[in-house]
């Protein structure tokens, strides 16, 4: 029957459909301070227009050559100097990025700039034409999140180059949140990204200041301290199709409850430092540095100071097919 094409279910059903999540993702936790000195380094030996994207792929341990930090998610440490320009281009894969280091550099989506702060949150929505620049003073890195895992398994891969290294600039700095980030949206507005935010940058400051006014009004949860979801302004559903993000604050000395659910996370420091055991390791981190807590693996959390987490997953997907569960305590 194996020269037919065929192959026996009873020989691999536990495999297939086992007890509870199975991944070959593995807690890990990535030190800026030991990727920086790499990362620099390449901005030395490759100009970001050679490379098209100067960045180091934060591989996972248990899943090294496959570009990926979790089954489904891809995540890397972006460079781009002063004078340079990561040329224009598009593809069907939706990006975040978290602003790690620095200032002064832009990204543009589809015609509009946004100057880039560290902590801002900002969306390259699939299939919109976007090019980074830095006429800036100091290199500013990043950390990308992309949803290629995810495009791959659907086989829903493309990508074309714009005709030129830089895109025109169309509309003013800041008129996306005009439009549709105050509260307001124009009569009649058509979503500009489909089912992706039309906002493609929430600053951090912003950030920031509602969760300082969340914590005066209310007890940190056991789990979380303070979180909250970064939404679609025009559907009140998560930012992007295909990837959650979340910003939360934690206060001094929090010991927070074990915590897991079927999406595994990426977490970025934005602020603070302290300790995070994922399953049966434990990690200390401080500002800057990237975790990784696998599906389904208990994740706490203790602080020793008022910490800030960025953190992105697969939910909402997994939200749309029903699968997304979560366990506290």
């Amino acid at each position: 029957m194996d020269k037919q094409n065929l192959a026996p279910l009873w020989e691999v059903l536990h495999d297939l459909i086992p007890n509870e999540p199975s991944t070959p993702c593995k807690p890990a936790l990535w030190k800026y301070a030991q990727a920086r000195p790499h990362l620099m380094e390449a901005g030395k030996l490759i100009t970001a227009k050679e490379a098209i994207r100067r960045v180091l792929i934060l591989e996972n341990p248990g899943m090294r050559g496959d570009s990926c930090i979790t089954q489904s998610l891809y995540a890397g440490l972006q460079l781009i100097l002063p004078g340079e320009i990561a040329p224009s281009h598009r593809h069907s894969q939706s990006a975040l990025r978290l602003i790690v280091e620095g200032s002064g550099a832009y990204t543009a989506v589809d015609g509009e700039r946004t100057t880039m702060v560290p902590g801002d949150f900002i969306i390259t929505p699939s299939w919109t034409f976007h090019d980074h620049g830095n006429p800036g003073s100091e290199p500013v890195v990043w950390l990308d999140g992309l949803d290629i895992r995810i495009v791959e398994l659907f086989a829903a891969q493309f990508h074309e180059l714009y005709p030129e290294e830089v895109q025109p600039v169309t509309r003013s700095e800041g008129a996306a949140t005009a439009r549709f980030g105050n509260g307001l949206a124009p009569l009649g507005a058509v979503a500009p990204f489909g089912r992706t935010s039309p906002i493609f940058n929430y600053p951090y400051a912003r950030s920031r200041e509602s969760l300082d006014l969340l914590a005066r009004d209310q007890d940190p949860d056991a789990c979380h301290g303070w979180k909250m979801q970064f939404v679609n302004p025009l559907s009140g559903g998560h930012a992007m199709p295909t990837i959650a993000a979340f910003i939360q604050l934690l206060p001094n000395g929090l010991r927070s409850q074990p915590y897991r659910s079927t999406d595994g996370t990426i977490y970025s420091v934005v602020e603070g430092g302290g300790r995070v055991t994922i399953g049966n390791e434990s990690f200390e981190f401080e500002p800057r540095d990237t975790f990784v807590a696998p599906s389904w693996v208990p994740v706490s959390v203790q602080t020793s100071g008022e910490t800030v987490l960025f953190s992105f997953s697969d939910r909402p997907g997994q939200e749309a097919m029903g699968l997304w569960r979560e366990k506290r305590g």
